[in-house]
C-alpha cells in the first residue's frame, strides 16, 4: 500500500498505523482504509500515484478524503493463510535503529516491589517490541546500589556479622533486613547516620575494604535476580550500577559544567543548576562532595552515547519521576548535547492493593510462588489437565507469570490499577490464563480430528461469517503492533489478542469433511500462529498443554 505512492521523509509506520483493514460483505472483498490526511502526514498530493496500484488491488477509490484499496475476498482470505502459516513477519523496519531500553532497575538492598514489576514487564515488551521490528535493542537493568541508604546496609551487616554464605542463600532480603536493623538503631543512635554517610562517602572514593565487599554483595544480588527474571523470561544484555558513576567519574562532568558556567552554590553549599525560571535550581553535587541520582543519571547518558550512540533511550520508570527525567533532558540541552531529546521517559501509573496489613514489604518472589500454587491447586483439581504431573510445577509457573504480566499490560500504562488474584488468575476473564488456555486448545484441535494441515488455501471451502470475523482479526495484528508501537502502550496489543479465540465452536473440524476440516485446520493454526507471536512479545511462553 504505501511504497507505490512514493512517499519521502515520513516514517512509514507512523502512515501505517492509521491504516485499517475492514470486510466490506456488500461487495464481498477486503478493504484497506487509509486517511490521506493525519498530524503525522499528508497524502493529498500523492493521489497522483494511485494508478500504480492497481496492479497490486483489485480495485483503489479515493473517497472523502480516505483511500479505499480492496482486495477480493477468497483471494484474501488465501494470501493471509498461506503467507502467515509459518510465522510471522513484521510490518516493517522503523529504519534499523539502534535502541536502549534501560528497565526494571531495582535498589538491592529492597524489596523489588510493584513498581520494579511494571517497569520489568512494560520494559520488556518494550524491547521485544524493538527487537520484532527489526531494531538493534541493548536491554539495560541499573541497579540502585548507591547512596547514603547502602552505608546503613553495610552498617546492619556488621551488626548482625552476616558472612558470605548467609549473602548467597538469599541475598536481597539479607540486604533489606540489614537495611530495616540499622534504620531502627538510628532512631536512637544519631551516630548511625554519620557513619552511614562516611561509608557511602569511602565508597564513592573507592575505599578498598569497603568497595572490594561491595562489589561481592552486588555479584551475590545479581545472581540471585536473574532466577526471579528468568522466570519472567527476561533476559538483560547488561547489567550496570549507579556505582559505575561514582564521583570520580561524575567530577569530571561537573568540570565540564563549570567550565561552561552553568553552576552555582546554593545556601547549602550544594553545586546547583537552573533548567529554567519557572523551577528552583536543581542540585548536582552535595557540599561534602558526593554525587546525587541526577549527576549520576547525566554521567551514564553521556556514557552510554558514547558506548551505543543510540537513536533513542527509554526509560521505564514510573510518572512520580517525571520531573527527574524532564530536568535530566533540559540539563544535557543546557551543555549542548545535541542528542538530549533522544531521551524518552516512558512513564506508567501505581498499582494498589500490594502491601500487607502491616504495611510491610511484599517480595515479587512471593507474588509468584502464591500465583504458582494456587494454578498448580487448579490443574490437580481440573478433570481436563492434560500435562504430565512430573510437568505440573513448570507449567503452573508458566500459568502463574503470564497471569501476573497480563494482569499488567491489559491496562494503558498511565493508569493506576489494583491488583486483583481473582481477576488475575480467571480462565474466563480477560487474563493471561486465558490466552495460554486459547493457544492450547488451538494446539489441540488437530491432534483431536483427522484433519491433515494443508499448506494451500482453498477459500471457497471457508464461506462462513465467523471466517470473515476471524481473518479480519488476524489481518488487524499488523495494526495493533503499529498502533502500540508508536504510542508505546502494550495495552494495545494485549486487548487485540483476546477474541481470537472466536469461531471454533461453529467452525468444527471433527466429522466434517476431509477438505472441509483441512481448510478449517489451517484457518485455526494460523490464528495460533497470531496468538503466539503475540504472546511472545508480551512476554508469556505459551504452553501446548
Amino acid at each position: 500500500v504505501i511504497k507505490p505512492l512514493h512517499i519521502d521523509n515520513v516514517c512509514e509506520y507512523k502512515i501505517m498505523s492509521n491504516l485499517y483493514v475492514t470486510f466490506r460483505k456488500k461487495i464481498d472483498t477486503y478493504t484497506f482504509v487509509l486517511p490521506l490526511k493525519s498530524k503525522n502526514y499528508d497524502l493529498t498530493n500523492k493521489i497522483k500515484n494511485i494508478n500504480d496500484l492497481r496492479s497490486t488491488f483489485d480495485s483503489v477509490a479515493v473517497e472523502n478524503n480516505i483511500m479505499y484499496f480492496n482486495v477480493l475476498r477468497d483471494n484474501y482470505i488465501k494470501q493471509i493463510l498461506e503467507n502467515n502459516m509459518f510465522g510471522v513477519r513484521p510490518p516493517l523496519a522503523d529504519n534499523y535503529k539502534n535502541i536502549i531500553v534501560e528497565f526494571s532497575s531495582p535498589n538491592i538492598a529492597k524489596p523489588f516491589h510493584m513498581g520494579h514489576l511494571r517497569s520489568t514487564i512494560i520494559g520488556n515488551y518494550i524491547a521485544n517490541l524493538n527487537s520484532f521490528l527489526q531494531n538493534q535493542v541493548t536491554k539495560i537493568n541499573y541497579l540502585g546500589d548507591w547512596g547514603t541508604q547502602f552505608g546503613y546496609v553495610y552498617i546492619g551487616m556488621k551488626m548482625k556479622n552476616i558472612d558470605n554464605i548467609e549473602m548467597h542463600t538469599d541475598p536481597i532480603k539479607t540486604l533489606y533486613t540489614s537495611y530495616v536493623d540499622a534504620n531502627k538503631l538510628a532512631e536512637s543512635n544519631p551516630n548511625i547516620h554519620k557513619r552511614a554517610k562516611e561509608i557511602f562517602r569511602q565508597l564513592e572514593f573507592e575505599d578498598d575494604e569497603v568497595y572490594k565487599n561491595w562489589g561481592k554483595i552486588k555479584q551475590f544480588t545479581v545472581l540471585e535476580l536473574e532466577k526471579t527474571y528468568k522466570r519472567l523470561s527476561v533476559i538483560f544484555d547488561q547489567y550496570e550500577w549507579e556505582s559505575m558513576y561514582n564521583a570520580k567519574k561524575v567530577n569530571k562532568i561537573i568540570n565540564k559544567m563549570e567550565e561552561m558556567q552553568l553552576l552555582k552554590l546554593d545556601n547549602d553549599n550544594r553545586k546547583v543548576i537552573a533548567v529554567s525560571k519557572e523551577k528552583n535550581p536543581v542540585p548536582i553535587m552535595k557540599s561534602d562532595g558526593t554525587s546525587l541520582y541526577i549527576s549520576r543519571d547525566i554521567a551514564a547518558a553521556i556514557d552510554r552515547f558514547e558506548r551505543y550512540n543510540f537513536d533513542a533511550m527509554y526509560y521505564i520508570v514510573e510518572n512520580g519521576q517525571t520531573d527527574h527525567f524532564n530536568n535530566l533532558i533540559q540539563i544535557l540541552n543546557k551543555m549542548n548535547l545535541s542528542w538530549a531529546d533522544r531521551l524518552k521517559h516512558v512513564k506508567f501509573g501505581k498499582v494498589h492493593g500490594m502491601s500487607t496489613r502491616k504495611g510491610t514489604a511484599v517480595f515479587l518472589e512471593d507474588i509468584l510462588n502464591k500465583a504458582k500454587e494456587i494454578m498448580r491447586e487448579r490443574q490437580l483439581k481440573a478433570k481436563t489437565t492434560k500435562i504430565p504431573l512430573d510437568k505440573i510445577d513448570e507449567s503452573s509457573d508458566i500459568l502463574g507469570v503470564s497471569g501476573v504480566i497480563i494482569q499488567d499490560l491489559k491496562q494503558s500504562r498511565m493508569n493506576n490499577y489494583k491488583f486483583d488474584w481473582d481477576l488475575m488468575l480467571n480462565m474466563k476473564g480477560d487474563s493471561g490464563i486465558k490466552l495460554q488456555y486459547t493457544h492450547c486448545r488451538l494446539c489441540s484441535l488437530g491432534e483431536l480430528s483427522d484433519a491433515t494441515l494443508v499448506t494451500k488455501c482453498d477459500s471457497a471451502l471457508l464461506k462462513e461469517p465467523e471466517v470473515d470475523q476471524l481473518i479480519l482479526l488476524i489481518s488487524q495484528f499488523d495494526e495493533a503492533v503499529l498502533k502500540s508501537y508508536e504510542e508505546l502502550e502494550p495495552h494495545i496489543l494485549t486487548i487485540y489478542l483476546f477474541p481470537i479465540n472466536m469461531g471454533w465452536h461453529k467452525l468444527t473440524i471433527k466429522n466434517e469433511s476431509k477438505d472441509l476440516g483441512n481448510q478449517r485446520l489451517l484457518l485455526f493454526h494460523t490464528a495460533k500462529i497470531i496468538l503466539a507471536q503475540g504472546m511472545k512479545l508480551l512476554g508469556l511462553t505459551p504452553l501446548e498443554k
